[in-house]
């Protein structure tokens, strides 16, 4: 009797959860359906089960299996070229999204509305940062942490890290070099993400790591996260093992974090002792600066005088600076690598980039470090550098946008008519919108010329378009250091190394690797050809594409060949 009382309840249970799941289900298609009904744009295909699931796997299986999400969505928007505006219903695994690529709309959602961040971006960042940060905040809290970090950010402060980016930069030639007498094949993903980590590590904390020369903890816990991540795939999201494996490294990095952030408070304390009132001429890190200000702003609390920081502002500063490990380093990183994958296309572009190191740094591209450590202000001359970088960005982004809709605040379509955002999220796809050809002229042509031509130019970038960084009171807190790295890296290596990819010579190579050595791509090629099939692992004919792998890291870690421009 009490056995079959139990499996009734259990019964029932089960049978009031299916019935939940049914009715929100068919609440929420419900909901589309009408908006379909009145035609609110949106791919064909939808059903009541699936929603645009299917339709979005039709999409992507004509890339490769770890190809970035915004390079499908990219050519999914081109059905709506005539309302850079569409719906996707991919709910229950994803909430339903306005995706937009018309920049008068992504204005209005940046710059004049402003919309909050969504939920969805602290839960899809939280397995990296730990929990909210200035990616995830809103209104006045947003405000105050910004405000505390931007001092770190400015201009002025990081022009005085440039003679340390400088000196790691030297350690990535000597890396370079080595690879040149070996003769091997070049990941050079990977040495470039070493190069990045030591940068931001040093930049945020003040910690020397040189992870370039040996591993480091923190590297290996960031880095083992972000493989075990995705911001949108079910094969890694559902993955059982993700929550556990990530939840330990989060812990690791915590841990580490933690302690360099009271070592820098004692640090700080003792400073203000022993100077008493005088400025340190040295560069100061952002978390310092942070530190400094919060101080400041609490002096009725006597912060100065605690034995340790207070555990709530210490954990939120705490995500903080994970946030910035992992912005500072992934997305700097895989851009780095896609400027040289760019130059190895470009010729003429690295002739006209080498031209302007000789013009502004001398004749001989060993000089260029000294001069940069001595005058780090030169590096605002490098104005054509800088165009190759922005066009680079252009092409390649980094990653997209996402803001929460609110109730009665409509966006235009460019056919005429207006959605509510209530109860979407909107996604500016940033990858959509820096290649329409409606406001960009030769989008598909990589013309650094773009950001040196005057407005009335027909090149001049259109108002709103293009958005690397993001745009209005949420533009990217870490935008200058980004491009001051990037710059360094090619003024000091765009004359001395010639980097070619080797993807034919690395896929050749892998029908005799063991499968330890396999990569996503190698991986899936192999399973194709079993089964027969043709394989997949180009983007429009280019072999190094953005991947899912956090900053949209290249495929299969850019494999290439260095070699010395002038061999000695």
């Amino acid at each position: 009797m009490a056995s079959s009382n139990i499996l009734s309840a259990i019964a029932v249970l089960l049978a009031t959860g299916l019935s939940y799941v049914a009715f929100v289900t068919y609440r929420h298609r419900s909901r589309i359906n009408a908006l379909r009904k009145q035609g609110i744009p949106m791919p064909e295909g939808w059903s009541w089960i699936f929603g645009h699931s299917l339709v979005l796997l039709k999409w992507t299986k004509d890339f490769p299996p770890d190809a970035n999400i915004s390079l499908p969505m990219e050519k999914l928007g081109r059905e709506f070229a005539s309302t850079e505006v569409f719906l996707l219903d991919l709910w229950p695994s994803y909430p339903a999204t306005l995706n937009v690529f018309n920049p008068e709309a992504a204005v209005l959602v940046s710059q004049k509305y402003n919309l909050p961040k969504s939920k969805l971006s602290r839960t899809l960042i939280e397995p990296i940062v730990g929990g909210e940060s200035l990616i995830s905040m809103n209104g006045g809290e947003w405000k105050t942490w910004r405000g505390l970090f931007n001092p770190g950010f400015s201009a002025g402060n990081l022009m005085g890290h440039v003679p340390f980016i400088v000196g790691c930069v030297e350690v990535f030639c000597e890396k370079l070099k080595a690879e040149v007498r070996d003769g091997g094949f070049v990941f050079l993903d990977e040495l470039v993400t070493r190069l990045t980590f030591d940068v931001i590590m040093k930049v945020t904390l003040d910690a020397d790591v040189n992870y370039q020369r040996s591993e480091h903890v923190l590297a290996t816990s960031l880095n083992t996260i972000t493989r075990w991540h995705s911001f949108w795939d079910p094969r890694i999201l559902m993955h059982p093992l993700r929550p556990f494996v990530q939840g330990y490294q989060g812990k690791v990095i915590k841990s580490y974090v933690r302690k360099e952030l009271e070592k820098r408070f004692v640090e700080l304390k003792e400073e203000r002792k022993s100077l008493s009132g005088k400025e340190s001429a040295k560069a100061k890190s952002i978390i310092s600066l942070a530190l400094e200000d919060y101080i400041e702003e609490n002096k009725d609390k006597n912060i100065i005088d605690m034995a340790a920081l207070d555990d709530s502002f210490a954990e939120t500063v705490t995500n903080q600076i994970r946030l910035f490990l992992f912005a500072g380093n992934d997305t700097t990183s895989s851009t780095i690598v896609f400027v040289f994958h760019i130059l190895s296309k470009h010729p003429e572009v690295l002739a006209q980039l080498q031209e302007e190191h000789d013009a502004i740094f001398g004749s001989d591209p060993t000089r260029a470090a000294a001069l940069l450590k001595e005058q780090p202000a030169l590096l605002n001359r490098c104005q054509y550098t800088l165009a190759v970088v922005r066009e680079t960005l252009r092409v390649y982004p980094p990653a997209g946008n996402q803001r929460e809709g609110v109730p009665g605040v409509a966006l235009p379509t460019l056919d005429g008519s207006s959605i509510d955002t209530g109860g979407f999220v909107v996604i500016l796809n940033h990858q959509s919108m820096h290649k329409n050809p409606r406001i960009w002229p030769r989008p598909e042509e990589f013309l650094p010329e773009r950001w040196l031509v005057q407005p009335s130019h027909e090149l001049y970038p259109p108002n709103g378009a293009y958005r690397p960084f993001d745009i209005g009171p949420r533009v990217c807190i870490g935008q200058t250091l980004t491009l001051n790295e990037i710059r360094i890296v090619m003024v000091m290596t765009a004359r001395t190394f010639a980097i070619k990819p080797a993807y034919e010579e690395w896929d050749r190579c892998f029908e005799d690797m063991p499968w330890s050595f396999e990569t996503p791509s190698t991986a899936w090629a192999r399973m194709m050809k079993a089964l027969g099939r043709e394989e997949i692992n180009r983007v429009d004919g280019d072999r190094a594409y953005q991947t899912e792998k956090a900053g949209t890291h290249p495929s299969d870690g850019y494999p290439c060949r260095v070699s010395l421009v002038k061999p000695d």
